[in-house]
């Protein structure tokens, strides 16, 4: 049985406006990260179809969007998605989606991290980059103890160097273009074996489902809901917000660099797309300032995410998820900042060593977890709706159940693609599977039978948190 009322339960301090939520959130996304460090995954697989493979990614954004923003109007919980799930599925699905996301996102912190190095090395060749990624991941921590406001003012100031970032390589690529936007709407080429030639309907949708992976990050705004006033309709709106900031920030520079890259097949080949494309629009020296300024976003996009993993391993503890005095040193609130700064030390020990861990291994462990966990919450937004655990939402997505159904259809298809892939992503499938039976496992035979799983929420939101008490 739930119980948020509890005297004992540890809250959060509520101290951000939507804006200062929005400015984290889009810095855990990192547009500049995901157009330098994904969208070339996205150009190697569908050449310059990797514009519609964005154009689709982006349209099931929208629908997983309305998802996210509906539940997260209802459930504005620092667990996030774990914490959405477990009250409107069951708690079973719930722990499930929670061990998925733990493993997922420590890893997601030190495969982020590592590509620090990659741009720091214009400056300071022969770096160690698991090393480099070590100390931006151990230096992030120490600020994500402080107050989460200081934080979004930290994270707000690199969002806008990134972005500056981005501006630049657009105009690099819409002011000097190689080609016709008419060719890569109509006639799309990529790279097979060196030879490029016609890039079909498979690799593009296939291509899409990385690209979904760069856009990602928009329903995170939800962990700080217990910190964000007026939070059952300003997450909503959050939400909604940094999915188009997003897919313009994302969208428009991909094209560019498409547009405007002098030869198609050398910046296919080349083992650093972006560098290739502005190394030969505007000369090494920009090459420098835009590579320190993605390092730069990289180390916001850190210090992001963990201020994200920790508010939820803090919820773990205070559902009581680990034995006793784990579950209360994770769920400890720092006196003066108001942040759970054991949880966020922990994230950021655990982190800071998996930065050292193969990279091919932190790739195939993350690849598909984040669409079994957007699975997850279409099932709950179509079961909230039919069991009301979600008739007190703020928000409605509109034209329902229509996202919901086409964003399940099209992660479908992704797991499709995925199972065909051999390297990546049938043993990230296969992963995947096995975290969700380990996690499934450790619920059924430890927390079940000791029935001590709670599921907490903050004590001025009882009342909607859980429609159990209402």
């Amino acid at each position: 049985m739930s119980d948020p009322s509890s005297p004992s339960t540890p809250a959060l301090r509520r101290g951000l406006k939507v804006l200062g939520t929005l400015l984290i959130t889009l810095s855990a996304i990192s547009p500049a990260s995901s157009v330098f460090i994904i969208a070339p995954g996205v150009v190697g697989q569908a050449g310059s179809g990797a514009f519609w493979s964005f154009v689709i990614a982006a349209v099931v954004g929208v629908f997983m969007a309305f998802v996210y923003a509906e539940l997260a109007s209802a459930y504005p919980l620092s667990g996030g998605e774990y914490a959405i799930v477990a009250r409107t599925l069951g708690r079973l699905p719930g722990f499930v989606t929670l061990g998925l996301l733990m493993v997922t996102q420590l890893l997601i912190i030190a495969v982020i991290a590592l590509g620090v190095g990659t741009y720091l090395e214009v400056l300071i060749p022969g770096l160690s980059g698991p090393v480099v990624a070590a100390v931006t991941t151990a230096g992030a921590t120490v600020l994500a103890v402080f107050d989460i406001k200081l934080n979004a003012w930290i994270t707000g100031i690199f969002l806008a160097i990134e972005m500056v970032a981005l501006v630049v390589v657009s105009a690099l690529g819409f002011l000097d273009p190689a080609r016709p936007l008419s060719e890569l709407l109509s006639a799309p080429v990529a790279a097979a074996d060196g030879v490029v030639g016609p890039a079909s309907a498979g690799l593009i949708v296939g291509a899409a489902a990385v690209a979904i992976f760069s856009y990602n990050g928009y329903g995170s705004a939800v962990y700080f809901g217990e910190e964000t006033t007026n939070a059952h309709r300003g997450i909503a709106k959050t939400i909604l917000w940094a999915l188009v900031i997003t897919v313009i920030a994302e969208l428009v520079p991909v094209t560019a660099v498409l547009l405007g890259a002098p030869s198609l097949p050398e910046l296919f080949a080349s083992d650093n797309m972006m560098s290739y494309f502005v190394n030969a629009q505007a000369g090494s020296t920009v090459n420098t300032v835009i590579s320190l300024a993605v390092a730069l976003a990289i180390l916001n996009a850190v210090l992001a995410i963990i201020l994200i993993t920790s508010r939820m391993v803090f919820s773990t503890g205070r559902d009581a998820a680990w034995p006793g005095s784990l579950s209360r040193s994770l769920a400890a609130i720092h006196p003066r900042t108001g942040t759970p700064w054991i949880a966020t030390v922990v994230t950021g020990v655990l982190a800071t060593a998996l930065c050292f861990a193969d990279k091919d291994f932190l790739l195939v462990v993350t690849a598909t977890s984040i669409v079994a966990v957007y699975g997850a919450l279409c099932l709950a937004a179509i079961n909230g709706r039919r069991n009301g655990s979600t008739a007190h939402a703020a928000y409605r997505m509109p034209w329902f159940p229509v996202a919901p159904v086409l964003a399940l259809a099209a992660l479908l298809y992704v797991v499709y693609q995925n199972a065909l892939d051999p390297v990546i992503g049938r043993p990230s499938l296969l992963i995947t599977l096995g975290i969700g039976v380990v996690s499934a496992l450790y619920y059924l035979l430890v927390l079940r039978r000791r029935g001590q799983w709670v599921l907490r929420g903050p004590e001025d939101e009882a009342s909607v948190a859980d429609p159990a008490l209402r």
